[in-house]
């Protein structure tokens, strides 16, 4: 091989390993901010994902007192309901009780204005 050769394998070679170092800082650079970008988005899903789940939480806590509170309005009726049909109830007996004299005048009322039949002669 003659000199000249061997300088311009020499000359390629020690450019290679100079693009090669060059290429290798560039990797190196764009993994890391890569990196970096990735760390960012997770770090953003995750306080995103956080907010929603307070956010949710909030909501569903704010339902079960609303819910709390119309079940309790609903048992009140209820309640409200069943002391009504009590007192129906007592009302009705009072009215059958009422019924049943009068029936019982009625009884009294008919064997006084209407005689008994006297048997055919």
């Amino acid at each position: 091989m003659s000199s000249d050769t061997k300088a311009i394998i020499g000359t390629i070679v020690g450019t290679g390993v100079v693009l090669a170092g060059v290429l290798g800082g560039m990797l190196t650079s764009q993994n890391a901010s890569l990196n970096t970008r990735i760390d960012d988005l997770r770090t953003d899903l995750t306080n995103r994902i956080d907010d929603l789940r307070t956010d949710l939480t909030n909501r569903i806590d704010s339902l079960r007192i609303e819910l709390t509170g119309q079940v309790d309005n609903v048992s009140s009726d209820v309640d409200d309901l069943k002391t009504d049909v009590r007192d129906m109830r007592t009302r009705l007996r009072n009215v059958e009780v009422a019924f049943g004299k009068v029936d019982q005048r009625l009884l009294t009322l008919e064997r006084v204005i209407i005689p008994a039949a006297e048997p055919p002669r």
